[in-house]
C-alpha cells in the first residue's frame, strides 16, 4: 500500500511523508481515532440522536471505526449544471448510480441533493448514510449570480432517513450575513431532529484576487471561514485545500482596511509547507474537535489519482479527518471511480502515514 502511495506522490513523496510540523504541534489536537465520538462529542451539547448518527457516519464503509471519513458528494448537477457535470459519464444522470458508486467505493456516506437522494431513498437510505445538501447556487439566472439558496426543508431530509445535512456558506460574499443566519437556524433545527451537520466553508468575493494571486485558497482566510463554521455548530467542516497564505495582508490597505490578523500567524503558526497550511485550518476547527474534510477538487484527467492521493496525505498528516471527493470519481466509469475512492481510503488506512 505505502509503495503505491509513494509512487503516486512522485517527487513530493519525501517532503510530504517525512515532514514534521514545527508550527502547531499535533499534541494540541484532538486527532481522529476509533474513540473520537466518545472522546470528543459526548462532552458536547449534541443530542443522543445526533451522536448516534455521527457514529453511523464514522462507522460505515472501508474507513469504519477509524475516525476518518470518505464521502462521495454529487450535487454538481445544480451548481455546475447537469450537462457540465455528467456529460463525461451520462450514466450519473440516474441518481441510483450515484448511490451505487458510493457503496461500491466503500464510502462512509453519499452527499447529494433532495432530488437525488429522495428518488432512491426507500432502496438505499438503510444501506449507506445519506447526507442531504440543503442549499445550492442555482447558477441559471442571467447574468450568473453567486448565492446559496435553500432547496427544501429539514423535515424532508429527516423523513427520507438522512443521518446528516450539508450546506454551503459563501463567506466574504455580500450575501454571507443572510446565509450565516439562515444556515445557523437550519443546523439548529437539524440537531433538534437528530441529524448531524456538515458545512461547506467556501470563500466567495472577487476582491479576494489581488495582484494575480487568488486568496480564496489562503490558509488564513479559509481558516477563519472554518472558525465561523464551527461557531454555528457544524459537526464536520468541508474546506478546500489551501494553496497559499497571507490573504488578510493582501486585502488590508490604508485606503480599505480589512479584517484582523497577527504577524505570528505567518511566522509561528504556519509555514509555506502544505501540511502546515492544513494544520492551521484544523486548528480553526477547535483544534480538531470538529473534523476537517478537504475537497478533492475538479477532475483534470490522467493526474486525478495522484492529485487525490496527494490531497489525502496532506489532510491526514495535517490532522484532518478525511476527504470528500466527487468529480474525480463520478466523471469516469464506475469501476475506475470506485478504485480512485479506494486509493484515497488507503491513505487513511495506512499505518505508515502518520500525523505530522
Amino acid at each position: 500500500m505505502i509503495d503505491q502511495i509513494v509512487q503516486l506522490l512522485g517527487d513530493d513523496a519525501t517532503s510530504l511523508l517525512e515532514h514534521t510540523c514545527q508550527t502547531i504541534s499535533k499534541e494540541h489536537l484532538q486527532l481522529p481515532g476509533p474513540d473520537f465520538i466518545d472522546r470528543v462529542w459526548t462532552l458536547s451539547d449534541r443530542k443522543t440522536l445526533v451522536l448516534r448518527n455521527l457514529r453511523t457516519l464514522y462507522g460505515t464503509g472501508r474507513l469504519a471505526n477509524t475516525g476518518y471519513m470518505s464521502i462521495l458528494p454529487v450535487d454538481q448537477g445544480i451548481e455546475h449544471s447537469g450537462g457540465a457535470s455528467f456529460a463525461p459519464n451520462p450514466a450519473y444522470f440516474d441518481p441510483e448510480n450515484i448511490v451505487k458508486l458510493a457503496i461500491e467505493g466503500g464510502c462512509n456516506a453519499v452527499a447529494s441533493t433532495y432530488g437525488v437522494l429522495g428518488a432512491v431513498a426507500r432502496k438505499y437510505a438503510h444501506k449507506i448514510p445519506f447526507v442531504v445538501k440543503i442549499n445550492h447556487n442555482e447558477f441559471l439566472t442571467y447574468p450568473n449570480k453567486y448565492d446559496q439558496i435553500l432547496f427544501g426543508t429539514l423535515k424532508e431530509a429527516h423523513e427520507m432517513g438522512a443521518v446528516a445535512v450539508g450546506a454551503t456558506v459563501y463567506f466574504g460574499s455580500a450575501e454571507s450575513g443572510r446565509q450565516i443566519v439562515e444556515i445557523a437556524e437550519a443546523f439548529a433545527m437539524a440537531h433538534e431532529l437528530g441529524m448531524a451537520t456538515i458545512l461547506w466553508c467556501y470563500l466567495r468575493n472577487s476582491a479576494f484576487k489581488v495582484g494575480g494571486v487568488d486568496y480564496h485558497l489562503s490558509a488564513d482566510l479559509t481558516g477563519q471561514a472554518n472558525h465561523l463554521g464551527v461557531t454555528i455548530q457544524a459537526d464536520i467542516i468541508k474546506q478546500k485545500l489551501p494553496e497559499n497564505n497571507g490573504g488578510y495582508n493582501a486585502l488590508n490597505t490604508k485606503e480599505n482596511p480589512y479584517g484582523k490578523t497577527n504577524k505570528r500567524l505567518y511566522t509561528e503558526l504556519t509555514s509555506d509547507h502544505p501540511i502546515d497550511l492544513v494544520r492551521y485550518q484544523v486548528a480553526n476547527c477547535y483544534m480538531g474537535r470538529v473534523g476537517l474534510i478537504n475537497s478533492g477538487g475538479a477532475s483534470s484527467g490522467e493526474s486525478d489519482l495522484a492529485e487525490a492521493v496527494r490531497t489525502a496525505v496532506i489532510n491526514k498528516r495535517g490532522g484532518g479527518s478525511g476527504l470528500i471527493s466527487g468529480r474525480k470519481a463520478f466523471q469516469r466509469p464506475m469501476k475506475d471511480g470506485a478504485a480512485l475512492l479506494n486509493a484515497i481510503q488507503d491513505v487513511y488506512l495506512s499505518e505508515d502515514i502518520t500525523v505530522a
